[in-house]
């Protein structure tokens, strides 16, 4: 399980970096856009996107 779940962390790793790094700009502005969204709507993109994640690895595997 472990030998899945640490390469997996590690691509997260990557993919969330690229952001700040190759757009710093665009990405704080839209950090500062999430910052004002309220919750609720914070809450339900953030359980979509688990579903999403969830059906795509059920799939993949």
């Amino acid at each position: 399980m472990l030998d899945i779940l640490l390469p997996a962390l590690a691509l997260v790793f990557v993919v969330e970096g690229l952001g700040p790094m190759l757009f710093p700009n665009k990405w704080r502005n839209f950090m500062m856009m999430l910052a004002d969204k309220p919750a609720s709507e914070l809450r339900t993109m953030g359980g979509v996107m688990a579903i999403i994640g969830l059906v795509s690895l059920v799939f993949w595997l």
